[in-house]
């Protein structure tokens, strides 16, 4: 399905700053559809200004929908009695006289031009079911009221209102219509709370009626015990300053969403959506209470990994034998491995690792503990990206041991150079080892070998749904471990 980007970019010759104007009225224009009971369909004009193309579409939460198929990528032709035509050349709203059926279902439509420094941007066109619209009561016309006033900002190029860059909602969180809606008058006084609206500020303590009522004295009052910053809420209430803002007592949080409203006279109101978000808050306070506590464990798993590590090598320096000597620093060299993971995921737990991070302690860790004649460098070319977390312990492991196999027994006693190339694509993530020491042996075999480090790879990678392979390069000189896994 072609997106709004794809539709402007294609057909439009609109600037940048017009394209941004769009943009955000499209983030903001579900109000308008909630409010108004309507389907809405932006149409933009063609470089050829006779021909209108649909970059985007979105339906009422509140009523029934008037289109059941998406026309997003559509197009319409000059018509002089087509509403999207007519609103676009005579810079006005346009109306039909009568309802118009769409597949046997009466559909009142009306076409709202957007006008933006002297000129028609595009036309926001409104379908309403008729059939299934809701019975007319106190909500439902200052719904309607409420649209009217938006449909002619949207119009004079008021709403959204900030800008291209005002502020904008936050779709998890921001207050909808039909969580709560709340309509002031120029002074302040509340005209129309609706029965949500009311529900969620009796649970901030109301026992009174809402309309009628100063608004931002009303709400002070039931944040009476709050902190002095509290104070400039009276003043976000009338419009000046933030878009959003919370208010809480002990037990309950209320975000507000305060839209000013303007009719062709100036300033007339407010616009005020609530939404109750104690529980919401209440999970990210406990979500954010197990990040933490994540956090904690994969620290302290380090630090218990760390402390056997030291153990391994005060044992070490204390056996007289070179082979359990040796035994012992491998040993340590792989709990180091998963440790560096650990202290990794400790610091920003997440689903997934930024594994060039961990191979590059580990890379440094290899040339600590390699035991060669010679000066070693380990050297990265190209990047891991991102791993699952549960596949980096056993990620981590394979290359330590992939690294110090290239050292002992492929560079042996001499100087030289081991790199590790990493390349991700297409869900698989391929590593090779290469190193310009010894080839191997004619005879070798990985399923043969009594190397427990390769016996390590072998097991993990397999583990890991991957596949393993050991050779002499290409040049005959050196080997190449080449290791590839699935990480999508």
């Amino acid at each position: 399905m072609l997106s709004m980007a794809d539709v402007i970019a294609e057909h439009t010759a609109l600037a940048p700053r017009h394209v941004a104007w769009l943009e955000h009225l499209v983030a903001e224009w579900h109000l308008l559809a909630d409010l108004a009971f309507s389907d809405l369909i932006l149409w933009v004009p063609d470089v050829d200004e006779n021909v209108f193309w649909a970059c985007a579409q979105v339906r009422p939460t509140t009523g029934p929908t008037a289109l059941e198929d998406d026309v997003v990528g559509e197009e319409v032709h000059y018509d002089p009695e087509h509403l999207v035509t007519e609103a676009y050349m005579s810079h006005e709203i346009a109306r039909t006289s009568d309802n118009q059926l769409n597949s046997g279902i009466p559909v009142d439509v009306h076409a709202i031009p957007v006008v933006l420094d002297g000129r028609v941007l595009a036309v926001v066109e409104a379908h309403t079911n008729r059939m299934g619209i809701r019975a007319p009561g106190a909500l439902e016309d200052a719904y309607l009221e409420a649209a009217d006033v938006l449909s002619g900002m949207v119009h004079r190029g008021e709403f959204p209102t900030g800008g291209d860059k005002g502020d904008k909602s936050v779709p998890w969180v921001s207050p909808r219509v039909g969580d709560g809606m709340i309509r002031t008058n120029a002074a302040g006084l509340v005209t129309f709370a609706s029965p949500n609206a009311v529900s969620a500020y009796r649970r901030l303590g109301l026992h009174t009626d809402l309309e009628g009522e100063s608004l931002a004295a009303v709400t002070m009052s039931l944040l009476r015990n709050r902190a002095p910053v509290e104070m400039a809420l009276p003043t976000v209430l009338r419009g000046r300053g933030p878009r959003e803002v919370e208010v809480e007592t002990t037990d309950v949080q209320l975000r507000l969403r305060i839209i000013n409203l303007n009719d062709a006279d100036g300033p007339c109101g407010q616009l005020v959506l609530c939404r109750d978000t104690t529980e919401l808050r209440s999970r990210e306070r406990q979500l954010v209470t197990k990040d933490a506590t994540i956090r904690e464990i994969h620290h302290r798993v380090k630090n218990n990994l760390q402390t056997v590590a030291a153990l391994l090598r005060l044992q070490a320096r204390r056996i007289s034998s070179p082979e359990a000597t040796g035994a012992l620093t491998d040993a340590m060299k792989r709990v180091g491995a998963i440790a560096v993971v650990h202290e990794i995921l400790s610091q920003a737990f997440d689903t997934t690792v930024k594994f060039d991070d961990v191979a590059d302690r580990l890379l440094r860790m290899v040339v600590d503990v390699a035991a060669t004649g010679g000066p070693v460098q380990l050297r990265r070319e190209g990047t891991f990206g991102y791993v699952p977390a549960d596949v980096a312990t056993s990620l981590s492991l394979v290359l330590t041991e992939l690294c110090q196999n290239a050292i002992e027994h492929g560079l042996g006693q001499e100087r030289g150079v081991v790199w590790v190339k990493p390349c991700q694509s297409d869900g698989r993530l391929v590593v090779e080892v290469t190193n310009e020491g010894a080839p191997l042996p004619p005879d070798f075999s990985l399923d043969t070998t009594n190397s427990l480090g390769l016996s390590i790879v072998t097991t993990l990678v397999d583990d890991m749904d991957g596949d393993f392979s050991l050779s002499t390069s290409e040049t005959g000189v050196g080997t190449v471990a080449r290791v590839t896994i699935p990480v999508a």
